[in-house]
């Protein structure tokens, strides 16, 4: 074998090791997207739920499902949103929050990525305030006091309350 013969097999040889390390690089990367791939909720992506939250929330629903709206009511014989949440919180949770929605929407920190146990907001144009507030469950599900159909879970994809929808805030953990 010549002086260029050998020089020749050098350079193959190192355009090989180059080739495999950018496969390699690429396979990494590619594999990171698979394995922390994002589910997605109303167009934003949902943050893995709490199996302890819930089982709250659902606790929760099982004992309001009957409720009918009544708007200032704060009891199983009738409730509106703010106190369906304010409940929750106190009793599920034992944290006082405030009673209206308005107050509630100041509490907590803005998110984009939606978890079981976070207000879920809407300016819906009824009330003195003009919100409503939900209790976020899970795959764009929420819990709220409906003003037609008392305590309900409601999706955030239906066409009103996409239209409606404002903001989702934490108040729980981090």
């Amino acid at each position: 074998m010549t002086k260029k013969d050998n020089r020749l097999l050098t350079m193959l040889h190192n355009n090989c090791n180059r080739v495999k390390k950018r496969f390699s690089i690429i396979t990494l990367i590619l594999s990171i997207f698979l394995l922390f791939g994002c589910g997605t909720s109303q167009g934003k992506m949902s943050v893995k739920s709490d199996p302890v939250m819930l089982t709250k929330i659902e606790q929760h629903y099982n004992k309001w499902k009957k409720t009918p709206y009544r708007y200032g009511g704060t009891t199983l014989a009738g409730s509106d949103c703010s106190a369906l949440v304010m409940n929750f919180f106190k009793n599920k949770l034992s944290k006082n929050l405030p009673r209206t929605a308005a107050e509630q929407a100041k509490l907590g920190y803005q998110v984009t990525k939606p978890k079981a146990g976070d207000l879920v907001f809407f300016k819906t144009g009824r009330s003195n305030s003009g919100l409503h507030v939900g209790i976020y469950y899970a795959d764009g599900r929420f819990l709220h006091a409906s003003t037609s159909k008392g305590v309900i879970y409601s999706n955030l994809n239906d066409t009103y309350w996409k239209k409606h929808y404002w903001m989702t805030r934490r108040v729980t953990g981090s």
